[in-house]
């Protein structure tokens, strides 16, 4: 499922993280890269244990626990912190599949990459190119999304940014690892999840939804993992 949900960040937030991140100190993006990502990545990123990081990464968290449409989308069981990026000067990442595995430094804990997320921090008025990309069966869908927005998809999806020509693109980016790992399954509960919310916001037959929401809760039970 590849989905766009709006206004993660306020416009004061998004101030926020591009005052912090022009005195950010930048590094090789390839220094989070595995072996594949690293032959085709050209960007930087600020360093994952900088304060700047961890304030921005913070503030992200918790607007996403406070999104009701990220909850419903992801069904998120961990959170990878955020990271930040910046593409610029011919700036690209080429064709890659995130690492299944994620290594949260300094705790020993690993994340599996059931969805992958971009938080655009800058507005597409103020960069060219740098459109993400997300290959599916249907083809390449092309995502520049307005500053503060989210797009979320799944992690196993070939994906690539093009170069950016003028400006600079900034993003958070980072991973979920779901209580449901099947991204059919959880496109279905999502699905079953809004529909729900429809029938409870035009009051229809309590009966009918009392049963549905049964249906979405026993899904979820047999399909989650905790």
């Amino acid at each position: 499922m590849l989905l766009a949900l709006p206004d993660i960040l306020s416009p004061q937030q998004i101030s926020r993280c591009r005052e912090q991140l022009a005195v950010a100190d930048w590094v090789d993006g390839r220094v989070s890269a595995g072996y594949q990502g690293a032959a085709v990545k050209r960007n930087q990123q600020v360093p994952e244990n900088s304060p700047i990081a961890r304030e921005l990464g913070e503030m992200i968290l918790a607007a996403l626990e406070r999104n009701s449409l990220f909850i419903s989308a992801t069904l998120p069981a961990r959170v990878y912190p955020p990271m930040f990026n910046r593409y610029q000067d011919a700036g690209y990442f080429g064709n890659h599949i995130d690492n299944a595995v994620r290594l949260l430094g300094g705790s020993g804990l690993k994340i599996r990459t059931d969805v992958s997320a971009t938080l655009f921090l800058a507005d597409p008025t103020d960069y060219d190119g740098g459109e993400l990309l997300v290959e599916d069966l249907y083809g390449a869908h092309s995502v520049k999304l307005p500053a503060g927005h989210l797009v979320i998809y799944p992690a196993s999806s070939l994906h690539r940014v093009n170069p950016v020509t003028r400006g600079a693109r900034l993003a958070a980016f980072f991973w979920v690892q779901s209580m449901v790992r099947d991204d059919t399954q959880r496109s279905l509960l999502f699905d079953v999840d809004r529909a729900i919310q429809r029938l409870n916001h035009t009051n229809a037959d309590e009966e009918a939804r009392v049963s549905l929401t049964g249906c979405y809760h026993n899904l979820l039970r047999m399909w989650a993992e905790t």
